[in-house]
């Protein structure tokens, strides 16, 4: 249990759980559209078992996710998804949920949730993946842990937390940079950049603190700043009102 002890599981575990909360909350949208129709006695029942269903799978999926890491150039496009995420989260287009199938069955609905949970959680899924890479032994534990905690908040604070977001745009900010911050340190330690007895062509850099740290201020400050860049042309693009 020393590693209860460790600041780098709490501030993988923070970072996990600000994950869940800024990619989720196009989640929790489709867990009220979903249940909408239900009669208001079977509304409870499919928001839990549609939300557990939704976990477990998501648990599996990071698990997998985790594995795969460890083979050579997925770190690596991973890392470039995480920057293409981190720049949607500051300057994001406007999507719709209009295509969110509804039902007034509540297995029906459960089904909903954890269909379209499972193809909305690719960003959430690698980005988990990306900040527990550093764990150890422990990685699973701080999967679980992180969802448990995010998924209630997700779920039944949604609303306050997208207040919160609209009244303090800092905060999704900060998660495009926490983003492009996992991104860098995924980036250097792919095992074609990290490995020097295989794949010689590539340039291999060091596997220290320094390199790691930099490459993570790197990625955060490349997508602050490309965020802002299609932010300005977003806005300048929109028709005046």
């Amino acid at each position: 249990m020393d590693f209860l002890t460790a600041p780098a599981f709490w501030i993988a575990l923070g970072q996990i759980i600000m994950i869940d909360i800024l990619l989720g909350g196009d989640n929790a949208v489709v867990i009220a559209l979903a249940c909408r129709k239900l009669p208001p006695a079977q509304r409870t029942k499919g928001i839990l078992w549609g939300t557990a269903g939704a976990i477990v799978l998501r648990v599996i999926l990071i698990f997998f996710a985790m594995t795969l890491l460890a083979l050579p150039w997925l770190k690596f496009i991973g890392a470039l998804l995480l920057v293409w995420i981190g720049i949607k989260l500051i300057a994001p287009d406007d999507e719709g949920h209009g295509e969110v199938a509804t039902s007034d069955k509540l297995l029906a609905a459960i089904k909903t949730i954890i269909v379209a949970d499972l193809v909305m959680s690719v960003d959430n899924v690698i980005a988990i993946a990306g900040a527990a890479q550093n764990a150890g032994d422990h990685q699973m534990l701080l999967v679980v842990l992180g969802l448990l905690i995010s998924i209630p908040i997700i779920v039944w604070g949604s609303t306050l937390v997208i207040k919160l977001m609209a009244r303090f745009p800092i905060i999704i900010v900060g998660g495009g940079m926490l983003l492009g911050w996992i991104a860098g340190g995924m980036l250097v330690s792919d095992p074609v950049l990290a490995n020097p007895d295989k794949w010689q062509w590539m340039l291999k850099l060091p596997q220290d603190s320094t390199v790691k740290y930099g490459a993570s201020v790197a990625g955060a400050l490349l997508v602050l700043a490309i965020g802002k860049f299609v932010a300005s042309r977003q806005a300048k693009g929109a028709p005046a009102h």
